[in-house]
């Protein structure tokens, strides 16, 4: 297992070289001078020209690459052509929004998700089952903005239930510590605030849960209904077993390969892809990172947000792999 792990951190390294290499051609054949949006469209070209210089921009694109590298060697992410900011002090408060948020909105999902796509197997072809089927088939289809917007409309504006937007009660502000407001608010001790930071993290988190949800749900049913017709489900059935113990303790863990594969890849799609979701309920997260970053052409944000995207979705990948040989015995790297 120690050389499994230890290979697969070897191959962590070209996967993040090539990631380097091709974002970094990419976002520079984004139109647009970094030095234009930084100083304005009024600046006059003694001024641009002389930023250019100053960021290093006027430099052949194989040197800045090389350069990043060799900062990005030494832990280095770069600075911020907006704010003159190191990224690696700016980017921990976006990055951890975001972790609070997926990890809030994964749970719901595999909750909900996994009970539901249970119940639907066990209790095959009744009511249940195409309900929460359908259910899954629409939560699927349907646009996180625009269910976002629905529950703003509804769960805000005229219940009155939820707070609209933010991580937050702005009167009530969060001692940071770790970022994390609901470990900053365990530790503080101020439970009201915990409270007040999930009121927060509902509606976001159950919209970002939608699809998640409903993907695994579905895999969940597929998966337990091939497991509930082996051999050893209905001898353990024949054997006087309640079935509440032979689908949970029997079935699921046999059931569950496919369905911890889904969760991997959902986790790490979330963990880039909340951007709409905290765009809309105005969370600074850092799928808005990399968004204002592209906006203003800077590159530093743009290549060292990604990398670290990247670099969480591969280690997820990871902690899966080691998971199937927890869970299953049969599984072994050799």
């Amino acid at each position: 297992m120690l050389q499994y792990i230890g290979r697969r951190l070897l191959q962590l390294f070209p996967v993040l070289l090539g990631m380097t290499f091709i974002v970094f051609l990419i976002i520079r054949a984004i139109p647009g001078d970094p030095a234009i949006v930084i100083l304005g469209q009024q600046a006059s070209k003694e001024a641009v020209a002389a930023l250019r210089e100053t960021l290093g921009l006027n430099n052949p694109w194989y040197i800045q690459y090389f350069e990043y590298l060799k900062n990005l060697a030494t832990g280095d992410l770069g600075s911020s052509l907006r704010t003159r900011t190191p990224v690696n002090e700016e980017i921990w408060p976006y990055l951890a929004a975001t972790f609070e948020l997926s990890f809030f909105a994964i749970i719901i999902a595999i909750f909900i998700g996994v009970n539901a796509g249970i119940i639907s197997a066990w209790f095959q072809n009744s009511w249940f089952d195409y309900a929460a089927m359908i259910l899954a088939l629409v939560g699927v289809s349907i646009p996180i903005f625009w269910l976002g917007l629905m529950m703003q409309y509804q769960f805000s504006l005229q219940w009155d239930w939820f707070p609209t937007t933010g991580r937050e009660n702005v009167r009530d502000p969060v001692n940071a510590i770790t970022n994390l407001f609901i470990l900053d608010t365990i530790i503080q001790g101020r439970f009201d605030q915990t409270l007040e930071v999930l009121r927060h993290l509902i509606m976001p988190g159950v919209a970002l849960a939608t699809i998640p949800m409903a993907i695994i749900a579905r895999m969940t049913r597929s998966s337990m209904l091939e497991v509930m017709k082996s051999d050893y489900i209905r001898t353990a059935r024949a054997k006087g077993e309640k079935m509440f113990w032979v689908v949970y303790k029997h079935s699921l863990k046999n059931a569950v390969i496919p369905v911890l594969t889904v969760i991997g890849l959902q986790t790490g799609l979330l963990l880039g892809g909340a951007i709409l979701t905290e765009t809309i309920f105005g969370l600074p997260g850092i799928g808005r990172y990399i968004y204002e970053a592209i906006s203003s052409r800077d590159y530093p944000v743009i290549q060292s947000g990604i990398l670290v995207v990247a670099f969480i979705f591969v280690m997820i990948n990871l902690i899966v792999d080691i998971l199937y040989s927890i869970i299953d015995p049969r599984i072994r790297y050799s």
